[in-house]
């Protein structure tokens, strides 16, 4: 039976438009680290490494092989881990230019570290890309976070973000980062920016 994120996952990926509490275990994922607007063409390009490299693995067994514990399933979204940099915090400074990202696609179980540099390696060998040399192959545990579905453009997310916090606040939850993830449940390429559907997720502890 194929996995599909959309519906086995639902708690992941799919919450209600209010702020919730949730626990998110360890996830390994293909991951590219980098700074500036993420409308420029360099951000894009990052995403085409990042689906390249996905779509390998999970066309391994038409190419005849076929991984230990492999089982079919759908391609993860996109994800994003946002920051400023130093300068532009210490300057209350909020500018694209600014950004800092790392951004990811989440691999199934059966995907280990051997498995990746292998898949990177093979790409490499038929569709060589400067960026590949940037890829990273890690785990990641969010553990407690508080998430909301964010529906509209990204430039409003700071609203859904106050949701977040007051929510915190009553709930005895404290933010441990400045960063926060979000998870692109919508391709921003084919959908109407008052119809996106973005997960907004940030690392809490109990107070």
């Amino acid at each position: 039976m194929k996995h599909e994120w959309k519906k086995q996952e639902k708690a992941i990926y799919y919450p209600k438009n209010n702020p919730e509490r949730i626990t998110i275990p360890s996830f390994n994922f293909f991951i590219i680290e980098g700074k500036g607007n993420p409308n420029n063409e360099a951000f894009s390009e990052a995403i085409g490494v990042l689906y390249s490299l996905s779509y390998s693995i999970k066309m391994l067994p038409k190419k005849g092989f076929i991984p230990n514990g492999y089982f079919d399933y759908s391609i993860y979204p996109l994800e994003g881990i946002w920051d400023l940099s130093d300068e532009a915090k210490a300057n209350n400074i909020f500018d694209k230019t600014e950004f800092i990202y790392k951004i990811m696609i989440r691999q199934p179980d059966f995907a280990t570290k051997k498995l990746a540099v292998e898949t990177i390696e093979n790409v490499r060998s038929k569709n060589p890309h400067p960026l590949l040399e940037s890829v990273k192959f890690e785990t990641i545990e969010e553990g407690l976070s508080v998430q909301i579905m964010h529906t509209g453009s990204y430039d409003n997310e700071p609203a859904s973000f106050r949701r977040m916090d007051e929510f915190c606040i009553a709930n005895k939850l404290k933010r441990t980062k400045f960063t926060h993830r979000e998870i692109y449940i919508t391709d921003v390429r084919k959908t109407e920016p008052e119809k996106l559907k973005t997960v907004l997720r940030y690392s809490v502890e109990e107070v």
